[in-house]
């Protein structure tokens, strides 16, 4: 079995997650990095601004809105992904298909026990407004939430969650009837209110916002598809990492990977796995910084983070395993950073380094900042770093 020591899989971190060498367009960053993160709206075009050469968020707007050729849809574990149109399907026949069950017993639950849908009349309840709401996206072509609420009152009722917990609260209807629609790919969101750093969407039926539907792939197909684009982007990884980043159960993991005849490889923390195709070792791409923010793709790329993370993870994270803004040394964090609200890009390193890597450090925070230019972007999870630097 061969060795994939840290050395190298921090060079196949660099060359292909677009960190050493920037790519040429947004389209190209969300396909190598297996969607972009967009749980919250800023990471995706910092991301992107990250490894796209000369990139402008009218870039991403362009792409997104108006020639469509990337599509926001959920993805794997729930999480919201930036991706391209054939990507996009396949997410969605790999993972994003299987939310929906679950997701619309619990919904009925919900609805029965807080007295919305008289007992055993959930389903007929919930199928009744989700068929108003598609015929008032059709009439309207794209809605808010709150817009949509208008057309079918019944979105205005209100759910309780939480209840006896510190973040217990209640939620519209609205939002539990379009997550669920989202889940089993009959709507996607579309343009925000507001600029890019808005999360406020409107909704649009998939097949009028794309012009069509997306593919339909078979389920095993498609996890064979997304499991090879991740071990191309990601690999070597281990079963846990592929687990939890698929969301996927270990046998459907397993099953995955003996059908594309991944290949064994020893890692410090045990067994991983490459594509057959792609044992071959890199050569270290020479020095590079980057500065990525939260949920990046890249630092949430793996369960097992230790290998680029050292001791940090506790800093850089908060409970539930979200990672803050990041800085990044040739494939590991070596640092993290945010923004104050005059717009200065602060940053702490965990460790020395070199004056080399110090001055190019520098440099990239000076042109974040520049970049920002009055924008202010707000972490939607904060962590114990970030609520540090926030308080200088």
């Amino acid at each position: 079995m061969r060795k994939v020591d840290l050395e190298e899989r921090r060079a196949r971190l660099g060359l292909r997650h677009g960190l050493d060498a920037r790519v040429g367009s947004v389209e190209e960053a969300a396909t190598a990095m297996v969607g972009l993160h967009s749980s919250d709206p800023t990471t995706v075009y910092l991301s992107a601004r990250a490894r796209v050469d000369g990139f402008a968020p009218a870039d991403l707007e362009d792409a997104l809105y108006e020639r469509r050729s990337l599509v926001r849809i959920l993805g794997m574990r729930h999480t919201l992904f930036v991706a391209p149109r054939d990507l996009a399907a396949v997410m969605d026949a790999a993972c994003t298909k299987a939310l929906a069950p679950p997701e619309c017993r619990r919904l009925i639950g919900m609805l029965e026990e807080q007295g919305i849908a008289e007992p055993g009349a959930g389903a007929r309840w919930l199928s009744r407004v989700s068929d108003k709401t598609l015929d008032a996206l059709d009439a309207r072509g794209q809605a808010t939430a709150r817009e949509l609420t208008k057309d079918v009152p019944e979105l205005g009722a209100q759910l309780r969650f939480g209840e006896g917990k510190t973040w217990a609260g209640t939620m519209g209807v609205s939002t539990r009837v379009l997550f669920l629609l989202a889940s089993e790919g009959r709507v996607v969101r579309g343009r925000p209110l507001g600029s890019w750093t808005s999360g406020q969407y409107r909704w649009a039926r998939t097949e009028s916002w794309l012009g069509e539907s997306l593919e339909r792939l078979d389920h095993a197909e498609a996890c064979t598809e997304l499991l090879r684009r991740w071990l191309r982007a990601f690999g070597p990884g281990t079963i846990a990492d592929v687990r939890w980043w698929t969301g996927w159960t270990a046998r459907l993991s397993t099953t995955t990977l003996h059908t594309l005849g991944a290949v064994e490889v020893e890692l410090d923390e045990g067994t991983g796995y490459v594509l057959p195709d792609d044992e071959d070792a890199f050569e270290d791409p020479g020095p590079w910084v980057a500065l990525l923010p939260s949920l990046d793709p890249t630092v949430m790329g793996w369960k097992e983070r230790s290998w680029y993370l050292g001791e940090h993870s506790a800093d850089l994270s908060d409970r539930n395993g979200n990672a803050g803004p990041s800085v990044w040394a040739n494939g590991r964090v070596v640092g993290g950073w945010t923004q104050h609200g005059d717009g200065e890009v602060i940053v702490e390193l965990f460790e020395p380094v070199d004056a080399g890597t110090r001055k190019r450090i520098d440099n990239e925070r000076e042109r974040l900042r520049a970049w920002l230019g009055d924008v202010r972007i707000k972490l939607r999870f904060p962590t114990p770093l970030s609520t540090r630097l926030a308080a200088r």
